[in-house]
């Protein structure tokens, strides 16, 4: 009986140890997609912010453009007077 005992025991600890075993793995899977997905969604945040850095400079330079040539006709029709 002790002998069946001692067989139970080692089978429970045996099944815990691999539980954990499973459980650490599947935890470790999981951190990992998480810092997977955060990385992505940081890689997808500086390409949004670098794009719209880009159109804002565009936009700023064709402003700066027109501005430029206003005050160009504006001074030619000065001269013109």
């Amino acid at each position: 009986m002790a002998s069946f005992k001692k067989s139970l025991d080692s089978l429970k600890s045996t099944s815990q140890s691999a539980t954990k075993g499973v459980t650490d793995t599947a935890v470790q899977a999981a951190q990992e997609a998480v810092q997977q997905v955060a990385d992505s969604s940081k890689e997808t945040a500086n390409t949004a912010a670098q794009e719209a850095s880009r159109q804002t400079h565009a936009a700023i330079g064709k402003a700066a453009d027109k501005a430029t040539d206003t005050i160009k006709e504006f001074g030619q029709k000065l001269e013109t007077k």
